[in-house]
């Protein structure tokens, strides 16, 4: 089992940026296929950013050159950085890990229960 804890949420500023932290616990060991989704109201859960255990990497095409999603292992924490933020960006940000291809949702084995973001203008 995979424990995730979300951080880094809370009110950002329409063309700011934002960092978004997840730290794992539990079978850390196992290497997993680590993403982030957000899911604004109403909506489904959709792919921000994803990174698999070779390194590769999918940028969902919203944040595409807005976006960095990065992995400290040694600490078990993975990251994500926005910039240029609009109110499209606002959500519930979820990080997950999974099996290889994580960036389909149908991989996902473990989620975290999210961290919040507003947008204000």
């Amino acid at each position: 089992q995979l424990q995730l804890v979300e951080s880094g949420g809370g009110s950002a500023q329409a063309g700011g940026s934002l960092s978004l932290s997840c730290t794992a616990s539990g079978t850390t060991a196992v290497p997993y296929c680590m993403a982030w989704f957000r899911q604004g109201p109403g909506n489904q859960r959709d792919l921000v950013a994803s990174l698999d255990t070779d390194g590769f990497t999918v940028i969902s095409t919203s944040v595409k050159g807005r976006a960095t999603i990065s992995k400290d292992n040694a600490n078990n924490t993975l990251y994500l950085q926005m910039s240029s933020l609009t109110s499209e960006d606002a959500g519930t940000f979820y990080c997950a890990a999974g099996g290889q291809g994580c960036f389909k949702d149908t991989s996902i084995l473990f989620w975290g229960h999210g961290t919040q973001v507003t947008i204000s203008s």
